[in-house]
């Protein structure tokens, strides 16, 4: 199932900002209301939690006539836990071996735009799948945006427990240069989301790799 299952409305959104950096460029073929190509390729979005991946994302799938998925859904609805549960009660290595696993299906399905949480890029394999399969998008937000989105919500398993600032900006430290991989990066600040959407359609117009066909997977 591409759509979207329990608690997307709750993910925090993610607002305007400037600034769009695209690691390659290009487009051709679109539809209406959209600047760009419509992509051969699913859409993933990485970043933090609080960078705005589910709500950009939702956005993003209506402008495009695309399904949207969120990964943490299809994780709770395959173990009938939610992810703070699978995270008290299993450990994060059972979730990210579930997470990776649940990804891997996704990226099989028809062309959507697919929200991953923010401790997903950082596994080689998946990134490796992504590159393959489908086109990264980082939704990249400040610190101060972060910490104001994040406090909306008081179920992020990562952030109980401490100073959320501090494991942010450590979070930060630790992963933003792996986010950076990503073949698109995108800010996300304050302001409307609507303006991020756009960011992201004009970043995709101008990307090859969203034109190109998935690979197939190397076991094929």
């Amino acid at each position: 199932m591409l759509l979207p299952r329990r608690r997307e409305a709750e993910k925090s959104g993610g607002d305007g900002g400037a600034g769009v950096q695209a690691h390659k460029t290009a487009g051709e073929g679109q539809i209406a209301g959209a600047p760009g190509p419509v992509p051969r390729r699913t859409i993933v979005l990485v970043g933090l939690m609080g960078a705005g991946k589910t709500n950009i994302g939702r956005r993003l799938a209506a402008r495009l006539d695309l399904p949207f998925c969120d990964s943490d859904n299809e994780i709770e609805a395959a173990a009938g836990e939610s992810v703070e549960e699978i995270f008290r009660n299993r450990g994060e290595r059972v979730f990210r071996d579930g997470e990776r696993r649940v990804i891997a299906r996704l990226l099989a399905n028809p062309v959507h735009v697919l929200a991953t949480g923010g401790g997903a890029f950082l596994d080689p394999a998946t990134r490796a799948l992504i590159a393959r399969r489908g086109v990264s998008v980082w939704l990249r937000a400040d610190l101060d945006v972060l910490v104001q989105r994040v406090s909306r919500r008081s179920n992020r398993p990562l952030l109980k427990g401490g100073d959320v600032r501090a494991i942010l900006a450590e979070l930060i430290e630790q992963r933003y240069p792996v986010y950076a991989e990503a073949a698109l990066v995108v800010d996300s600040g304050e302001g409307a989301p609507e303006a991020t959407v756009a960011r992201v359609l004009a970043a995709l117009a101008a990307c090859p790799i969203a034109r190109e066909p998935p690979q197939e997977d190397e076991t094929s």
